[in-house]
């Protein structure tokens, strides 16, 4: 296990601390209000089943924000090798090369459900009868 800056990095596990968890919460709460303001103009513009697709993109913002703020991982870390625990500034590079595939493992295991999360709220949407 690498701990180039802090002991509670854990390769595949968690890579973002506190402040970096915020960030998350925050993408995931504008993927939030970016839904329901999509929802809100396919109400009042009585938009076709099929222009609700475009529900997708807020939606996978919202799920990735969420699942990666829940989990205390950043995937675009896990992607690039890399963790930070401290300022916006403080980003360190993993070491061993074990860990950093399990972080790429584990950056795709959350990009799958964020959309399949993202997918299955579109149908909804897409099949509600607004």
């Amino acid at each position: 296990m690498a701990t180039d800056i802090s002991p509670e990095y854990v390769s595949g596990q968690c890579n973002i601390g506190p402040s970096e968890i915020r960030k998350r919460r925050t993408v995931a709460l504008l993927g939030l209000v970016l839904t329901g303001l999509g929802i809100a103009s396919y109400i009042h513009l009585h938009s076709t089943h099929t222009a609700r697709l475009g529900i997708f993109i807020p939606l996978l913002v919202f799920s990735v924000g969420f699942i990666q703020s829940r989990k205390k991982f950043c995937l675009a870390f896990g992607f690039m090798g890399t963790f930070n625990f401290g300022k916006s500034r403080d980003i360190a590079r993993v070491s061993l090369p074990e860990d950093r595939a399990r972080d790429r493992a584990t950056a795709l295991k959350i990009l799958g459900e964020a959309v399949a999360i993202a997918l299955v709220l579109t149908l909804v949407v897409v099949l509600l009868p607004l």
